[in-house]
């Protein structure tokens, strides 16, 4: 199957209905394997998955690299969005630090193209909210990069309602990027209202619950040393014992229609955004083809109301066990 286009917004912006997350092939779950990446973006171009997710911090820079190489060639048949915003020094980044001042802006776009081998960005978000910039001087300077050509859209990545309204006021916001999924609700009462008012789409990573909604998954500390998943609050302990029932009625829904739980996750995603009123374009992340072609195929599963709400209710806010973070990382979430 071929996707289906989405819009993101009131600004123009089509994407592939799903997109894909490149981040893993550099970092977080695993190690790299450069052969089977190529192979994955290029499988995605085939079945029109062509809204591709990366960003300066992925490595730091060798994702953006990663893509420049894969996509040498084939850069129209594809959407490129891509994130600026961390303070990254001597190839490595800095803790926590952000940095988004409008010079700064400036010369992380430019690495950018170069690493991804373009003259432009289709969609440039803010990873972070700098508290030390004002929004507005953020999004007049992504305005500026807009009129010159070198980015098409401006996008946000989870940032709170206040600076969402301060930075559309001074240039269009098409796109806001925040982990949400059956397993992570957190935008339904604030954000998701405020982007319908507004006409902006939202992009969900972790659309997945970070691979815990696949049902392929184990404890934190059967893991390796660098995986994410260590560290993950949600895989720890008694919260793993609690996530693992709760996410049960994915698997069951799964069997019943003789589908893989992931496939699940997404299709929910997909018809929720009809419910709401806006557009939503899950970017699940891989690095694997097989994978790739099974996120890709759950955009031709259909949910019913009644099934929506089993999900619904099978993993509301309050039924996840844990943060979706730790306290390091929480602390840049802008809510």
């Amino acid at each position: 199957m071929t996707l289906t286009m989405r819009k993101l917004g009131s600004q123009g912006l089509q994407v592939s209905a799903i997109g894909l997350g490149c981040m893993g092939m550099s970092q977080s779950y695993g190690p790299a394997d450069e052969a089977e990446s190529t192979a994955t973006l290029h499988r995605a171009i085939e079945l029109g998955c062509t809204f591709l997710d990366t960003a300066e911090v992925y490595g730091p820079f060798t994702n953006e690299e990663l893509l420049g190489r894969a996509l040498k060639g084939r850069r129209d048949e594809v959407t490129i969005a891509t994130k600026f915003g961390f303070r990254i020094e001597n190839g490595k980044q800095v803790g926590t630090e952000r940095d988004s001042r409008p010079e700064h802006i400036r010369e992380a776009l430019e690495g950018s193209l170069r690493r991804l081998a373009t003259d432009h960005v289709d969609l440039l978000y803010q990873h972070r909210v700098d508290p030390a910039v004002p929004i507005e001087d953020v999004a007049g300077a992504v305005g500026k990069l807009i009129a010159q050509g070198k980015v098409r859209f401006f996008g946000l990545s989870e940032a709170g309602a206040a600076n969402v309204r301060r930075a559309h006021a001074v240039h269009p916001v098409s796109a806001v990027q925040s982990e949400y999924s059956l397993w992570e609700r957190n935008l339904e009462p604030e954000i998701i209202p405020l982007l319908k008012v507004l006409g902006i789409g939202l992009v969900p990573f972790s659309p997945l619950g970070r691979g815990f909604l696949t049902g392929d998954v184990r404890r934190a500390e059967d893991y390796p040393e660098g995986d994410y998943r260590r560290g993950d609050p949600r895989y720890q302990g008694a919260n793993y014992d609690a996530n693992m029932q709760a996410a049960a009625t994915v698997l069951d829904i799964a069997a019943a229609k003789r589908v893989k739980p992931g496939q699940i996750a997404l299709a929910w995603l997909l018809h929720k955004g009809g419910g709401f009123g806006i557009d939503i374009v899950p970017i699940p992340g891989t690095k694997r083809r097989k994978y790739l072609e099974e996120n890709v195929a759950a955009a031709s599963i259909r949910l019913d109301a009644a099934e929506m709400q089993v999900l619904d209710d099978a993993l509301a806010p309050g039924k996840v066990a844990g943060p979706r973070y730790g306290e390091r990382t929480m602390v840049m979430i802008d809510r």
